[in-house]
C-alpha cells in the first residue's frame, strides 16, 4: 500500500486533511483527538445497552447481543494480524510531518489497516444484526472515529477505509453465523442464565 519512499497513495489527501486541522481552534482539535482516543468506550456502551434491551426480546436477537463482543474481538484479531503482515509505516513518520494533533506512533506501530476503525465498524455493523436502532446510532460514530483518525494524524484515509471494509465484513459473516446460537440462548434462559439472558 505505500509506494518506495514511504508514501500512501493518498498522501495528498493526508497532507491536506492535517494541514487543515492546524489551522483548526485547537480546542476542537483536542475535542477530535479525545473521541479518537477514547470514543471505543462508547461502543462498549452500546453493546451494554444491546445486551440489556434483548433481555426482552427473542433468542435470535440476545445470541447477536452477546455476540457482538466476540465479533469485535474477532474483528481486532483479524485486522491486527493485517496489520502485522503489511507493516505500513505511520503518515506522520513516512511523510515526515513535524506538527499532528497526536504525537506520532512508534516506528513499528504499524499504520495499515486502522485498528479504530475496523473495531468501530464491527460493532456498528454487529449491532445493527442485533438491534437496529442502536446499530443505526453506533454507524455514524464508527465514520467519525474512522475520520477522526486521519484529522489527528496516525492514520491515510486508506488506512481506515481498509480498516472500515475489514471490520464490516468481519461483523456481517460472524454476526450473521451467531444468530444460529438462537435455540442453545433459548436453552440457557430456562437454566441459572435466566436472570443475564432474560428480563424479570
Amino acid at each position: 500500500m505505500s509506494s518506495p519512499n514511504g508514501a500512501g497513495v493518498d498522501a495528498g489527501a493526508y497532507r491536506w486533511v492535517v494541514h487543515a486541522a492546524q489551522h483548526t481552534p485547537q480546542s476542537v482539535d483536542q475535542a477530535v483527538r479525545l473521541f479518537s482516543d477514547y470514543g471505543l468506550g462508547l461502543f462498549a456502551v452500546l453493546m451494554l445497552l444491546a445486551w440489556w434491551r434483548a433481555r426482552s426480546a427473542d433468542g435470535r436477537t440476545m445470541a447477536g447481543a452477546l455476540a457482538a463482543p466476540l465479533v469485535t474481538v474477532a474483528a481486532f484479531a483479524l485486522n491486527d494480524a493485517v496489520k502485522s503482515l503489511v507493516t505500513e509505516e505511520r503518515p506522520c513518520l513516512a511523510l515526515h510531518m513535524a506538527r499532528t494533533v497526536e504525537p506520532c506512533p512508534g516506528a513499528t506501530d504499524w499504520s495499515f489497516p486502522s485498528n479504530h476503525a475496523a473495531v468501530g465498524a464491527a460493532v456498528a455493523v454487529a449491532l445493527l444484526l442485533a438491534d437496529r436502532r442502536l446499530g443505526l446510532a453506533a454507524a455514524p460514530l464508527a465514520l467519525l472515529l474512522a475520520a477522526s483518525r486521519v484529522w489527528i494524524g496516525v492514520h491515510y484515509p486508506h488506512d481506515v477505509a481498509a480498516g472500515v471494509v475489514l471490520g464490516t465484513l468481519t461483523a456481517w459473516l460472524l454476526g450473521l453465523a451467531a444468530r444460529r446460537a438462537a435455540p442453545l440462548v433459548e436453552r440457557w434462559r430456562l437454566g441459572p442464565l435466566r436472570p443475564v439472558l432474560a428480563a424479570s
